[in-house]
């Protein structure tokens, strides 16, 4: 083959057109994960495109219907003529070796595909792009190329490989419950609601502004890195490197963050600053302060830096409404809430495919009752349908009538962790407690209601025992 020509095997090609025509089995197997792009020759593109209208129209392939659907499509010209598919059938020695000609066909097809996407990576790179935007193009067409060749076929049970695993599971559950423990986030109770969270799920932690979501996700990575010695991803859209690092220096220290910024520290917040500082240098928190970024470039940096450090262990990013997605619908933009979707369900495809849980905080509509609902997701429906977990914070404080503040009716620094969706366990409502001068959260010892869920109207209240909740309106 020369040099510059597309690798291809027109043998293999015509051969698994042939298996398919010989064998109806074969087409059930194949015949809908082949794209007309696998085959290198025109004639073969357009046999397999009526292969594939006939198999949708639920009819048996074979000479005689390839043939009329060609002729009736005006293609049989183009794709050889009668004797071309007469001759597919009759050249093909067995299509009990189908599964040989696909992996020739498939090999050529990606690696067809890869040259395509060097090319044009070759010219845009021609263009100057910053070197941002030049590799996380280059990741991204890599990267589609791998996400389309990714494919599961269905598979029963009978094998029973899929139950023995889960079995294996739970006896390591039982000699040790904390074998499948995911990440802890220091928050006892809500580490036993969730057993940790779990690799390839996306959380959301949403809250009007002002409520501390911020606080909450970065308290939760503290524990993860500096406790746990675990690495994590931060992704802040909003506050600065130095912002970030300013909280988690204070929070870690326990030191009042506003004595620190007006000069009053005392000799012993000093040395637990210096303590701090040392812990946080050991640590594995990675901060990224882009403040565009699209969840193409945040995959390709979790991507780069799992290889540099041999493993991520969580992600977090600060927050969804800030977020481009970086696409393009019909060649125009898409309106806010399609993007907003798509974001959510690129952030779930990252999660499963980092294996990482991946927090995500979303700001909620002003307009709500006191208690937050899922229905207050701002802009999008699908930030609820894609999330594994979904948690309110609720502070009673923040929103308190200058009434119930004058009455003492409000706990200073009360705050309620409010699981409205969980995936794979329960729902809850959780006490925390919220200091202001460390941003911090921290558990409350006495869980006076450890097992109250949250109330729902009837928009958002849970269709089912597995915590699945009826998508609003």
């Amino acid at each position: 083959m020369p040099n510059n020509q597309m690798p291809h095997n027109l043998d293999a090609e015509a051969a698994l057109l042939g298996c398919l025509i010989m064998d109806e089995e074969v087409q059930a197997d194949i015949l809908e994960g082949l794209r007309e792009e696998d085959f290198y020759r025109e004639s073969h593109r357009i046999i397999l495109a009526a292969m594939k209208q006939i198999f949708a129209d639920r009819k048996t392939v074979d000479t005689v219907t390839l043939t009329d659907e060609l002729t009736r499509e005006g293609m049989l010209e183009r794709a050889g003529g009668i004797q071309s598919i007469s001759d597919l059938a009759t050249v093909t020695p067995s299509a009990a070796n189908y599964k040989q000609y696909l992996d020739i066909v498939r090999r050529d097809s990606i690696n067809r595909a890869l040259i395509r996407a060097s090319q044009d990576i070759v010219e845009n790179c021609r263009k100057g792009p910053e070197e941002r935007d030049a590799i996380s193009y280059a990741e991204k067409l890599v990267y589609d190329i791998s996400k389309k060749e990714d494919k599961n076929n269905l598979t029963g049970l009978a094998d029973g490989e899929a139950i023995t695993e889960v079995i294996r599971k739970f006896e390591e559950i039982d000699r040790d419950p904390n074998a499948f423990r995911g990440v802890e986030t220091g928050f006892t109770r809500l580490d036993q609601i969730t057993h940790g969270l779990q690799k390839g799920n996306l959380v959301i932690i949403a809250a009007r502004p002002g409520m501390g979501k911020t606080s909450l996700a970065m308290n939760i990575v503290e524990h993860a890195c500096l406790v746990r010695d675990q690495v994590a991803a931060v992704f802040s859209l909003e506050m600065p490197r130095t912002e970030i690092v300013q909280r988690l220096l204070c929070a870690h220290a326990e030191v009042s963050m506003e004595k620190a910024l007006s000069g009053n520290l005392v000799v012993q917040e000093w040395k637990n600053l210096l303590l701090a500082d040392k812990k946080l240098r050991q640590s594995k928190i990675f901060i990224d302060d882009s403040s565009s970024i699209t969840p193409a470039e945040i995959l390709s940096k979790c991507r780069r830096l799992a290889s540099q450090e041999g493993r991520l262990d969580l992600v977090m990013i600060d927050y969804i409404q800030l977020m481009e997605s970086g696409e393009r619908k019909g060649g125009g933009e898409l309106n806010r809430q399609q993007e907003i979707a798509s974001i959510t369900r690129f952030l779930k495809i990252m999660a499963k495919e980092l294996n990482v849980p991946v927090i995500a905080l979303s700001q909620l509509r002003r307009i709500q009752t006191k208690e937050p609902q899922l229905s207050d997701l701002r802009e999008s429906g699908a930030i609820e349908q894609d999330a594994d977990i979904v948690m309110f914070i609720n502070r009673p404080e923040v929103t308190a009538t200058q009434d119930e503040l004058a009455k003492g009716t409000v706990t200073k620094g009360a705050a309620d962790l409010v699981i409205a969706k969980h995936r794979n366990g329960s729902l809850g409502r959780i006490q925390l407690r919220f200091i202001g001068e460390t941003t911090k959260f921290i558990d409350v010892e006495d869980q006076g209601r450890p097992s109250e869920e949250p109330i729902f109207t009837h928009k958002n209240k849970p269709a089912g025992g597995d915590g699945e909740e009826i998508p609003f309106e």
